[in-house]
């Protein structure tokens, strides 16, 4: 039989975000959950992503929980593997095991008007009813490939850096990897010294800078183990040293001068063809696309079994490869380094708000939503990591974890307001914080620093990245203003006919 549940609040995803949130309602004394996850284990982008050489860009001690701090990282950018490890260890350690619903891929969530509740449906059958959503899916979550003439017919093998063919053997092969974003400049590295042959097609040349990465010394661990607040002084350090830095994105773009030069000085030391430098020479100012970090990627592209091709793939004719400045190339397999829907999310596709709409139709001229969490006509409906929340130089488990708060003090509005009740973000509220946020973008890199960046949606608005610090987003997101919602009821009227036979109510809506 399928099954059937109603729950106070449910939770879409399992991966920082999703736990995240698990924890933060158990700590609220929230134990009313679920959270639906469509894979088979927890994780999300550090489950999915397990291609060769995938690590985080990001500290350790700054990417993980401040209240789930891990003295045990084993290196200052620690890679993938540890990440999932240490996400599964919090699913441990606080006990989110019972609440966990693997293999629930959810296909539809529609708001009841006359319920006041979610209605969730499960591509295995499953459903459930849910008086607040929590969804956590992530913008990293559904890789995205181009549509490549030919690519169907292509004899060899073909994935995504995101979905990684672990059976694929790649050694002596010819291979094509398409892209030179953060999983681009990782993978080159791993596998180059493997492959028969790699070419790299580069439509945009990134910015990269060394990676001062290493190993944490056992000294190191044993002090953070011994003594915890040593573990919470360096994470405040790191945090302290990329809060500095936000000007010179946010306001200053011209002071990322010198940073440039830094970048090209890592070049320079490793690339000593004059024309292949001239490939990997940016045109635009560095922090405009995202500073990926790498001490191994250019090493890599300096060896003699690599190329670099400076075009995009145009074509699959067969197993020749063939890019918009007509270069040809065999190859044995391609991989996909193209990154993913980011302003263009699926789950938005399977959201149905209160008057019918998707919130596909209702982002139709660019996602936004209410201090980042709510959209106007999804009452109930909040999500982590959402429209311009994003970070260019610094942890999103900061930004997680301040729209954690935003959603338990949203939970604790709900039951000062009493029975049953639900909050809509106000069309005008959505509007006012979305102009406040892009009037800020105009004067940023992502906006000024000439370039064509995934933080941009299809009409070149910036839909992704916050323009501030992370303490201004903490503050922004501290408590929830009632000002800002619909205060949504069930009339009287219309509960007391839902007696038994009585038929349905009609909600109505309340000035909060």
């Amino acid at each position: 039989m399928a099954q059937h549940e109603h729950v106070r609040v449910a939770v879409i995803g399992s991966g920082f975000g999703g736990l995240g949130a698990a924890v933060r309602l158990r700590r609220e004394g929230i134990t009313d959950f679920v959270v639906l996850e469509r894979a088979d284990s927890v994780g999300g982008t550090w489950r999915d992503n397990s291609y060769p050489g995938c690590a985080c860009d990001v500290p350790s001690h700054l990417y993980s929980f401040s209240f789930a701090p891990n003295p045990e990282w084993p290196r200052t950018f620690s890679g993938q593997e540890h990440i999932r490890a240490y996400l599964e260890h919090v699913a441990d350690t606080f006990g989110l095991r019972p609440h966990l619903r693997l293999g629930h891929e959810v296909t539809i969530m529609r708001w009841e008007r006359e319920e006041l509740h979610w209605v969730i449906e499960t591509a295995n059958g499953a459903r459930f009813t849910a008086d607040v959503v929590v969804s956590a899916t992530g913008p990293l979550s559904d890789p995205k490939t181009p549509d490549i003439p030919g690519l169907a017919d292509f004899p060899g093998k073909v994935f995504h850096s995101a979905r990684w063919d672990h059976d694929a053997d790649l050694t002596g092969k010819r291979v094509a990897v398409i892209g030179t974003g953060a999983s681009a400049i990782q993978i080159v590295p791993a596998i180059q010294p493997k492959v028969g042959s790699l070419t790299l097609f580069q439509r945009t040349p990134p910015w990269v800078m060394p990676r001062m990465d290493r190993k944490i010394s056992g000294a190191e661990r044993w002090l953070h183990r011994a003594l915890p607040a040593t573990g919470t002084a360096r994470r405040g350090l790191l945090w302290g040293i990329r809060e500095l830095q936000v000007s010179a994105f946010t306001k200053h773009p011209g002071e990322l001068g010198l940073v440039e030069r830094i970048a090209k000085a890592n070049m320079a030391r490793a690339i000593k063809d004059p024309e292949l430098r001239a490939k990997l020479t940016p045109s635009y100012r560095i922090g405009c696309k995202r500073i990926l970090l790498s001490s191994a990627y250019y090493p890599a592209l300096a060896q003699p079994n690599v190329d670099v091709v400076a075009s995009g793939l145009a074509e699959v004719r067969g197993s020749t490869l063939v890019a918009s400045d007509g270069t040809e190339t065999e190859v044995d397999a391609i991989i996909f380094g193209t990154g993913f829907h980011v302003t263009d999310m699926p789950i938005a596709e399977r959201v149905v708000g209160a008057d019918g709409i998707t919130l596909t139709e209702s982002w139709k001229d660019g996602m936004q939503a209410l201090r980042g969490a709510s959209a106007a006509g999804f009452p109930n409906w909040m999500t982590i990591i959402g429209p311009n929340t994003g970070l260019g130089n610094s942890s999103m488990i900061l930004m997680i974890e301040s729209q954690l708060n935003y959603m338990a003090d949203y939970l604790r509005q709900l039951n000062v307001l009493g029975g049953r009740v639900a909050l809509d973000a106000r069309t005008s509220a959505v509007g006012s914080w979305n102009r406040r946020v892009q009037e800020r973008m105009k004067r940023t890199v992502w906006n000024t620093g000439g370039c064509n960046s995934w933080y941009l949606d299809a009409s070149g608005r910036n839909t992704t990245v916050w323009p501030g610090t992370t303490a201004e987003f903490r503050k922004a997101t501290r408590s929830v203003d009632l000002s800002e919602y619909e205060v949504v009821r069930i009339p009287k009227r219309a509960a007391a006919a839902k007696e038994p036979a009585a038929g349905k109510a009609v909600a109505e809506e309340v000035g909060g």
